[in-house]
């Protein structure tokens, strides 16, 4: 193995057109910031980089149906996205945004000099283009009827009904999300990379060079390589983004997946001066944590960007997740079916750590997973709670109790079998962690800490403590075996801080202030040491590490992810007469009512009085309001959209129904 100065890691820029959800944590942001906090226990020489990726579709998409600047809707999900990071502990040792002035500049820059390089085709391709909105189509912009599950409002390039990949070509009555207009086909002129022409790189540098990718990683750029690689655009016609910087691109951008990847070299600009070491020099070990989605982008597309470019380090490993299913069901954010990780801190205050827990306990390493809400329940009562904590707790309340609140001394010359054990145990478990850890096998890694808490716990129940105490007064000798006890359990949890660290930032540091040591304590070095805790020194009381879950919670949680859910409209059902008349819909078709239901609608002008937000209610505004000849109180799904300073004294149109 290569002997590296320095790491680099990244982890995915997500999207700022909405909150990020626990797949997201799942699937690279917890696996990447366990690896780099245990390679700084280790005190090597790390960077964390992170941010947002604020171009591209998704980005005006969000915009469109909040009405909003593609500005606002980037502000509005970075700090939140930032927020959730920052309480799940994801130490980023920066977190960027590409709508920075350093990274346009950055990416603009390293276009430029491919371009100059001559290493783009520039083609006039025909493309979909909407006469209505007067503007160019990308596929997400274009929306239809899907020809395998006749879901009226597929995309263009994904049926989220079906999980069908498709081209806008495929499309039955394909219509523009921004007109509904049929679009129709223009020119257009844009610059493609040609991949074709590092395809014999890639094949020697990938399938020859990292056979010890992981295997999901590995066979996936196999695929993509055996069947060919072909040029791909590198511009789009869009008005956000990055401007392609050069005199005949009016309207055009970067393709928000030439730009993004380019956004961690622009971050860690952001973080040092000595930028460059990390990403030129060759004693770099350059590391990308990501969802299996974007393998091709950061196996493929991104290193033969760095390899045209020349002077940049290639990744040395992508160690890529599956995907985090939920109760059964694939995650879909325009179904709302997902676990918010804004929302899971307010409903689960202080138990940061727990989630931690059952996301990389429960890990998609090699295939796609499912959460459930019942097994986040049995693994923090029946692991967390019942093992850790509850050896952690044992161990401090006896110690309190049968040596006085102190660190006893090991009597070394009556050590038994039992003793030997658990002290073997201490030592080869840091050895297993530390080589699971380097493979990036974290749930096998975390299963070996809770394992050893597990072991702590058996070796109490053979020693007994608390029942060879009831012969003390007949044999004060009995207190040296008492002694041995406690004294290997307090260098056991002393381990355990150290060793739980990586995974646990919170309850690491729990264990640390009731054991009164400072943070040195947590240094790699001392995992598997004996003597972490010196004799005859004093320690607090014990704390709960963490608190159970109980069923109502769950079932509220369930209840709310099944509440919450938005269902598609389905055309399955329909008569072939029904189809042949089906009429093309725009995204927010509402069904048809009958004349007798809309008589009993009565449209009220009401101008709202007081407005405030429902405690625990992301969504809901709570208003009064002034209908003229009475004054009402309602409850409106409206918080995500309008804060309630910018509608009070404001005339709203209200609808009730019979």
């Amino acid at each position: 193995m290569k002997d590296y100065k320095r790491i680099l890691v990244t982890a995915a820029l997500p999207y700022a057109n909405g909150p990020v959800h626990i797949g997201h944590l799942a699937g690279c942001y917890i696996p990447a910031d366990i690896y780099v906090r245990y390679q700084r226990a280790q005190k090597r020489d790390i960077k964390f980089i992170g941010g947002s990726d604020e171009h591209g579709v998704p980005i005006t998409i969000r915009a469109m149906k909040e009405g909003v600047t593609p500005q606002q809707v980037v502000d509005k999900y970075h700090a939140i996205i930032k927020e959730s990071f920052e309480h799940m502990g994801i130490s980023f040792d920066i977190y960027s945004r590409t709508s920075n002035k350093v990274h346009h500049e950055t990416a603009a820059n390293f276009f430029k000099k491919l371009y100059d390089d001559g290493l783009f085709e520039e083609k006039e391709t025909e493309q979909y283009y909407d006469e209505k909105a007067k503007t160019f189509l990308a596929d997400r912009y274009i929306v239809g009827t899907c020809p395998v599950c006749a879901n009226s409002n597929a995309y263009g390039d994904q049926c989220e009904k079906c999980g069908s990949s498709l081209s806008p070509e495929q499309l039955i009555n394909p219509r523009s999300a921004l007109s509904d207009a049929v679009p129709v086909k223009r020119k257009t002129k844009h610059w493609y990379f040609p991949l074709q022409n590092y395809e014999p790189w890639l094949k020697e540098w990938i399938i020859e060079g990292h056979k010890e990718w992981k295997n999901n990683v590995y066979g996936q750029c196999k695929s993509w390589l055996d069947n060919g690689l072909q040029s791909r655009a590198m511009t789009r016609d869009s008005s956000w983004g990055i401007k392609v910087p050069l005199p005949d691109a009016e309207g055009k951008v970067l393709y928000v997946w030439f730009d993004a990847p380019i956004g961690y070299i622009s971050a860690t600009k952001e973080l040092t001066d000595k930028w460059d070491d990390y990403w030129c020099k060759e004693d770099t070990k350059l590391v990308h944590f990501i969802g299996k989605d974007n393998i091709v982008f950061h196996c493929i597309i991104f290193p033969a960007m760095l390899k045209a470019h020349g002077n940049f380090v290639l990744p040395d490993n992508v160690p890529a997740n599956e995907f985090l299913n939920i109760e059964g069901d694939k995650v879909s954010t325009s179904r709302n079916w997902a676990v918010w990780v804004h929302e899971y801190i307010k409903d689960f205050p202080g138990c940061e750590d727990v989630l931690r827990y059952v996301l990389c306990a429960n890990a998609p390493e090699t295939k796609d997973n499912d959460f459930t809400w019942k097994d986040f329940q049995d693994r923090n009562n029946n692991e967390l709670v019942s093992i850790f904590g509850n050896f952690v707790n044992r161990t401090f309340v006896l110690m309190h109790k049968l040596c006085g609140g102190k660190v006893p001394k090991l009597h070394e010359d009556i050590l038994d079998a039992e003793d030997k054990w658990i002290m073997d145990e201490i030592q080869n478990s840091k050895i297993k962690i530390e080589n699971h850890l380097e493979e990036y096998k974290f749930r096998d890694a975390l299963y070996e800490v809770i394992d050893l808490s597990r072991k702590g716990n058996q070796y109490m129940q053979k020693k007994e403590p608390w029942i060879v105490a009831k012969s003390l007064e007949e044999n004060p000798e009995v207190q040296k075996s008492i002694n041995n006890t406690l004294h290997l359990c307090l260098q056991l949890t002393a381990n355990l801080a150290v060793l739980i660290n990586p995974f646990l930032p919170n309850t690491a540091r729990k264990m640390l202030n009731m054991m009164k040591v400072v943070n040195k304590m947590l240094d790699w070095e001392n995992a598997g040491k004996l003597k972490l805790l010196s004799v005859g020194y004093s320690l607090k009381a014990p704390e709960l590490l963490f608190r159970k879950i109980e069923d109502a919670e769950v079932t509220a949680q369930v209840e709310k992810l099944k509440s919450g859910l938005v269902k598609p409209v389905d055309n399955s059902q329909l008569t072939d007469d029904s189809k042949k008349n089906e009429q093309p819909a725009t995204s927010n078709l509402k069904p048809a009512i009958q004349f007798d239901d809309f008589a009993k609608i009565d449209l009220k002008v009401g101008t709202i009085l007081k407005a405030e937000k429902v405690e625990k209610a992301d969504k809901l505004l709570k208003l009064e309001i002034d209908l003229g000849f009475e004054k009402r109180t309602i409850v409106s799904g409206i918080a995500l959209h309008y804060k309630p300073e910018e509608i009070v004294a404001k005339k709203w149109l209200f609808l009730e129904v019979e």
